[in-house]
């Protein structure tokens, strides 16, 4: 049962938001901290569904959150992986070209690298990416040694651990559905009771734009949730992936396409698809269309993906021609909430808000999970200064 009252509630016990609470005790152990969780068991959601790759940083427009907290995270979440013995592996990637057309965008996205400070960053000709990735075809590839591979669901479990040695309560089954502010506290109506909370940290995932809306927060943005499939190859083709094997991005989309991971237990899956999960409030939300009108080229191939494991496998056959649809067996399913502004643009950053005695996550798709510690120190920060 979770408590009454408390200094500070943390809404979602997620990688980030039990790194939130890890960081918000750490600050001041004498307060008192509760993490109440929809779900049974902590890291359901994004958290234990995704490729489980640990980002360098290469992506994010400089300047932005994510550019300024991936770098960083990822050396705290590796420090505190050799510190709680959390496995994991720095496989590296390579984000390949596959012909002469897409070098104008593989040069951009280095660019970006470069001013993004991405640590051993360096570009490659097709013979030293077949030195790498022997079945891999490509003109060029962006080669990224400090990106690795984890289980964050694995990462989540060591924080709700150590959270319970410092007095947490971690409150499971506990899905809250109202929230009523005040002037001296906030209360929590939950599925066990109602806690009132002198401040509380809102990172809800898929249901982040539902309880800041609750808290007094604008509709602007929506959260859309995708959800994503990903096939495993045969254990007798692993071999034919070392690392992690990227496409060079679309630009003007959020989404890193599909590619080839090798995970921490040494097995090796394709994906994801990325397709929208409609719910009432997602197909409500003018945003929705607009998305759909711009993108339903792109939507289309995604179906197409998603349906069809010969279609998925051909996509990987573009980088590793040896690979068919045959080699695949079993999959697991990816999730993403993703915000959606009302003008049908995918948001391309974290985005954190305040209302009375509340501090909001509104977007905190990839790579939220590896800048999890770096960003729990900014929702401190926030959460401190309006406990002022």
């Amino acid at each position: 049962m979770p408590p009454g009252s408390c200094d500070i509630a943390v809404v979602g016990g997620g990688i980030l938001g039990l790194a939130a609470a890890r960081e918000l005790k750490r600050r001041d152990p004498g307060r008192s901290v509760v993490v109440l969780e929809r779900e049974p068991l902590v890291a359901t959601g994004q958290t234990s569904h995704n490729s489980g790759v640990i980002h360098a940083g290469i992506y994010y427009r400089a300047g932005s959150l994510k550019a300024r907290l991936c770098a960083t995270g990822a050396r705290d979440l590796y420090d505190y992986c050799d510190e709680h013995g959390v496995p994991y592996e720095r496989r590296g990637k390579v984000i390949v070209a596959l012909d002469d057309g897409e070098l104008g965008r593989l040069d951009a996205l280095e660019a970006r690298a470069r001013e993004n400070q991405v640590e051993g960053l360096r570009r490659l000709s097709g013979d030293e990416l077949r030195e790498l990735e022997p079945h891999c075809r490509g003109v060029a590839a962006l080669h990224s040694p400090s990106t690795g591979v984890v289980d964050f669901a694995a990462v989540a479990r060591a924080l709700a651990d150590e959270l319970a040695e410092a007095g947490v309560e971690i409150a499971t089954g506990c899905g809250v559905t109202g929230v009523e502010a005040g002037s001296r506290e906030l209360v929590l109506e939950h599925a066990q009771g109602r806690t009132a909370a002198g401040f509380a940290v809102f990172c809800a995932g898929a249901r982040s734009d539902v309880l800041a809306e609750r808290a007094g927060a604008g509709p602007d943005p929506r959260i859309v949730p995708f959800v994503g499939r990903y096939l495993y190859l045969r254990p007798e083709r692993a071999e034919l992936v070392r690392s992690l094997i990227y496409p060079v991005p679309d630009p003007l989309l959020p989404f890193l396409g599909v590619h080839l991971s090798r995970h921490v237990d040494g097995r090796v899956s394709l994906g994801p698809t990325a397709l929208l999960a409609p719910r009432a409030r997602a197909l409500a939300w003018p945003g929705t269309w607009r998305m759909v009108a711009r993108w339903w080229r792109t939507g289309l191939t995604e179906i197409r993906h998603a349906v069809s494991r010969r279609a998925l496998a051909s996509a990987a056959a573009r980088y590793v021609p040896e690979i068919g649809p045959g080699d695949f067996d079993g999959g697991f399913s990816g999730v993403r909430a993703q915000a959606l502004a009302r003008d049908g643009t995918l948001v391309d950053d974290f985005v954190v808000s305040k209302t009375e005695r509340a501090l909001h996550v509104r977007n905190a798709p990839s790579p939220a999970a590896t800048s999890a510690l770096a960003l729990a120190r900014l929702i401190a920060d926030e959460a401190e200064a309006g406990l002022r």
